[in-house]
């Protein structure tokens, strides 16, 4: 009998000790679904109009998993799981499964530290200046859509990285380093990026820096880009919010050819009209120098959009866009998609559920 009460009582503090263990674990599954009907005009090369089911017209479709265990005395161990992919067709949106995020690391009063693949610090500071929430449909804000493959963007997501994320009262700091992997030159192919934010009241900025190094020619000399960003969001009411942007963009090239160079502005108007219809504006600007005066596209394209929610999960939508460029080069209103005429214009019904 002794042997039996001894042993109940060892199973009932094993339960206690798991139950405990799992109390201090927490694993979240999330995600986007997102697509809409969409026409398009000069698709092709013949000129000719579109009509299509885009995915992530609002926001990119993607499935996660994060989580977080208590480690104790403040620290955490952390992780996140995410996968992009097209509702129109169920394919992933990348050759790799987890490609937007695939990271391990630590939390605590001093911060956060990821290693694995994540967004970039860029990324992360400068969205909540996009009204347009990074679209891929009709926000050029992370990638512009110039012509000849002129992006000139910012580094958004990176595989080899570290990176770091620390909140201190009102102001934020950011770092991420991405490893080149390449024997014998640390600085071949490697990247990295700083960002500061400050937030009070209704007023928030950031300011961020990129660097990026290209793969090595034969004799150790390789691309090198900076891209620095500048954004400023108001709060003016309950209802009305306004964001500024800035991107200096600059490709220092191995060939000693002329710099790749552009400035890219924009500015942004959220109306909340009610509590469930919200209404968006977005003009984006970007001069590109360093190129022949006749070759120069300087495109400009002006976003609209009516979000409705149906709920705090779904949301039914309506975005359109406008975009042209100078001097007969092309352009389109994706910033993944090629242009073929010197302006676009488009139109997309959709909706979105998170959860």
């Amino acid at each position: 009998m002794k042997k039996k009460y001894l042993a109940t009582a060892m199973l009932a503090a094993f339960g206690a000790m798991a139950a405990s263990a799992y109390a201090q674990t927490n694993v979240t599954v999330y995600g986007i679904v997102d697509t809409g009907v969409e026409y398009v005009n000069n698709a092709n090369a013949s000129k000719n109009s579109l009509v299509r089911l885009s995915s992530g017209a609002m926001n990119t479709s993607r499935l996660g998993f994060r989580g977080t265990e208590d480690l104790g005395g403040g620290l955490k161990a952390v992780f996140q799981l995410e996968s992009g992919f097209k509702v129109d067709t169920g394919a992933q949106d990348t050759a790799d499964y987890f490609g937007r995020q695939a990271n391990v690391g630590l939390e605590g009063s001093w911060g956060r530290i990821v290693a694995g693949r994540s967004f970039t610090t860029t990324y992360d500071f400068i969205l909540p200046f996009d009204p347009m929430g990074y679209s891929a449909s009709y926000s050029w804000i992370t990638s512009a859509g110039a012509t000849g493959g002129r992006k000139d963007g910012m580094v958004t997501n990176l595989a080899n990285m570290v990176k770091y994320l620390g909140k201190f009262g009102d102001f934020k700091v950011g770092a991420t380093y991405s490893f080149g992997e390449v024997a014998g030159n640390t600085s071949d192919s490697a990247k990295y990026d700083l960002g500061a934010g400050y937030e009070k009241g209704p007023l928030r900025l950031a300011a961020t820096v990129q660097r990026a190094n290209g793969t090595a020619n034969g004799v150790g000399i390789y691309d090198k880009t900076t891209i620095m960003h500048l954004a400023g969001d108001y709060q003016i009411t309950d209802a009305w919010a306004v964001d500024l942007g800035y991107r200096n963009y600059k490709m220092k090239l191995a060939t000693n050819a002329p710099d790749k160079r552009s400035d890219f502005y924009w500015a942004g108007v959220t109306y909340k009209t009610t509590p469930a219809l919200t209404l968006i504006a977005l003009l984006s600007y970007q001069d590109i120098k360093n190129v022949a005066a006749n070759t120069d596209a300087d495109p400009y394209m002006l976003s609209l959009r009516a979000k409705y929610a149906l709920s705090k999960r779904t949301d039914l939508y309506l975005s359109g866009a406008y975009a042209k460029a100078k001097n007969g080069q092309l352009v389109g209103l994706s910033r993944d998609d090629v242009g073929y005429a010197s302006n676009q214009r488009g139109i997309i019904a959709g909706i979105q559920h998170r959860f």
